[in-house]
């Protein structure tokens, strides 16, 4: 997935490396970790316990303890609602469309959707 993202400033071309990646605990696996940093891509993720005992268990041989912005980390929580927000379609949240590209134009018209509801006065 990071491989499709663009991020668009408000001049020059978009980018394609984002400057950090957040993510859960699930996600914390050393393949993930090699891979954002092979792109230098900061890593916003926290330790599993039982990765963190594996570790310290193997002594100076387990590396280095892994660090996370806490404060960072909690931006994540805006993520989670958009995403929650584009489920409540509920063709988008089981998957009924066929292929890829009927399910991609459906995640367009859901963010379309909800940005022109975001340009309304409460």
């Amino acid at each position: 997935m990071l491989e499709r993202i663009k991020i668009r400033l408000p001049i020059g071309r978009p980018r394609t490396r984002p400057g950090a990646v957040a993510a859960d605990k699930a996600y914390s696996s050393r393949g993930n970790r090699a891979y954002l940093r092979r792109r230098r891509i900061k890593a916003v993720i926290p330790e599993k316990v039982d990765q963190a005992a594996n570790r310290k268990r193997r002594g100076s041989r387990g590396g280095r303890p892994i660090t996370h912005d806490p404060d960072l980390y909690k931006q994540r929580n805006t993520a989670e609602r958009c995403i929650n927000r584009m489920k409540e379609w509920r063709g988008l949240a089981f998957r009924f469309d066929k292929t890829p590209d009927s399910y991609l134009a459906g995640l367009h018209l859901r963010g379309a959707v909800l940005w022109i509801r975001s340009l309304r006065p409460a």
